[in-house]
């Protein structure tokens, strides 16, 4: 029986910012062995446990009220203004790991929510209802922005006011510009002069998030089947696995090597190994040690 070639996507993993947010949880770690976390650090269950063996404990926004005194890490995705209100009141120390493109993107949307307030305008964030960076980018604007996930969420927009449009960093390049588009289309039909209707649409996509829907096209057509690692609630991850789908219908979706099924493997000669952005090396790399070391007719 011929050996399986396995390579692991050199293009996935950790973004910097989630990179940067988990080094800042191990070097308080080391220094103090415990540290509090509002809510997972990233969206691997994975990588949650094995930093909550270290000494990681996750909390929730309403845990947070009832601190005192104590250090509490802020992850990449960001938090809205009450969450640091919350820690001046009860003086918690926060340790901010805010990914950068995120801040950045926080601070236009308040300049942007500031001069729609002024001119009867709407902000509008294409993103996940109940997301953690959508919830920090919608406390920019007092909870006011419009969340649009689907098409059919377009329907709460007033088409004859001015329309800011925002996107969250980690969505489809794609779905921003089909929404773009829709948007644009639906103010012509329903003011009688579009043209005097202000629409500012902003790609605020992470680049180094976007730039990885080619790389994988091209990785996912490189291999006779696709091992896609990620946790359930990244939402990064289920994008980029469809573009994994898209291109290779032997694409398959796992947490880790638990959950490949045999038959995947048959008449094989490839493997890819590749991810979110909230997914660990240390996770690619043991699954694909497990199909490297595994006879495929032994796989379960």
């Amino acid at each position: 029986m011929c050996m399986l070639k396995v390579t692991i996507d050199k293009n996935s993993g950790y973004c910097f910012g989630v990179e940067y947010a988990i080094q800042m949880a191990e070097d308080a770690l080391d220094e103090s062995g415990q540290l509090y976390c509002l809510g997972d650090i990233v969206h691997n269950d994975k990588e949650v446990k094995r930093l909550k063996s270290k000494g990681l404990q996750v909390i929730s926004r309403e845990e947070l009220k009832t601190l005192h005194d104590c250090k509490v890490l802020i992850r990449a995705h960001g938090e809205p203004p009450e969450t640091y209100q919350t820690a001046l009141q009860n003086n918690i120390e926060l340790i901010d790991a805010s990914c950068p493109v995120v801040l950045k993107l926080q601070n236009r949307i308040k300049n942007a929510y500031d001069k729609a307030t002024d001119e009867a305008g709407q902000i509008v964030i294409y993103g996940k209802e109940g997301h953690a960076e959508v919830i920090g980018l919608n406390g920019q604007t007092n909870q006011e922005a419009i969340i649009i996930t689907t098409l059919e969420d377009l329907d709460k927009i007033d088409y004859t006011r001015p329309v800011t449009l925002f996107s969250q960093t980690t969505k489809s390049t794609q779905g921003f510009y089909q929404i773009k588009e829709v948007i644009s289309q639906r103010i012509k039909a329903h003011h009688p002069t579009p043209e005097a209707v202000l629409f500012d649409a902003n790609d605020s996509i992470c680049r180094q998030v976007s730039n990885r829907e080619p790389q994988l096209e091209q990785f996912a057509q490189q291999h006779d089947v696709i091992l896609f690692v990620s946790g359930k609630k990244s939402s990064n991850g289920k994008a980029l696995y469809q573009v994994c789908k898209r291109y290779n219908e032997r694409s398959f979706f796992i947490e880790d090597e638990q959950d490949i099924q045999p038959e995947w493997l048959e008449n094989t000669e490839t493997v890819g190994v590749c991810g979110a952005t909230s997914t660990p090396m240390w996770l690619m790399e043991q699954v694909a040690n497990f199909v490297t070391d595994t006879p495929a007719h032994s796989l379960s």
